[in-house]
């Protein structure tokens, strides 16, 4: 019963101190939200936290919460599936498999978003066909190593060969 009372109090006292009376620095807004709530205030910080929150440069979709590993996986393939025809398919599925497989151990947490966040990226393009046409960012391709460059030197000669003998049956 002692411990119930002592609840009691402390709860009266927290629901009327504004402010921690024992320090002289200022409140964690944190804290004082939380300890304060209110309709007007929580309106305000909902208000601060979307105007700080990326709103896109209308060509990149802005990004949701970042999913965990398994389900982005999961949404990937099922975006493969829905969205592209079979070879390429196939072809970005056995990527995915291998990227998410090198993936596996990586421990630092910076990797991990980045790797996330592109890949949400490349599902959320995926999913709404804004991909068809679009060109490589120049920046990205500034970061790219020599040996990526030349994959995406060969990937390129490979999709050239394809289109070409693709037309050339078509006109037989």
């Amino acid at each position: 019963q002692e411990r119930s009372i002592e609840f009691q109090r402390y709860k009266s006292h927290r629901s009327t101190t504004h402010f921690p009376v024992t320090s002289s620095q200022p409140p964690d807004p944190i804290n004082f939200i939380t300890a304060n709530p209110s309709p007007m205030r929580s309106a305000s910080v909902l208000r601060m936290a979307s105007a700080s929150v990326s709103k896109g440069d209308g060509l990149r979709p802005t990004p949701m919460a970042l999913l965990p590993p398994i389900p982005l996986y999961r949404r990937l393939l099922r975006a493969h599936r829905k969205h592209l025809p079979s070879e390429m398919r196939l072809l970005g599925d056995e990527y995915i498999k291998a990227e998410f497989r090198a993936h596996r151990t990586v421990d630092n947490p910076a990797h991990l978003i980045g790797f996330l966040t592109e890949w949400q990226l490349y599902a959320q393009k995926i999913e709404g066909n804004s991909w068809v046409g679009e060109k490589i960012d120049p920046v990205k391709v500034a970061k790219m190593s020599d040996e990526q460059i030349g994959q995406l030197y060969e990937l390129m000669q490979a999709i050239k060969e394809r289109r070409e003998s693709g037309e050339g049956e078509d006109q037989s």
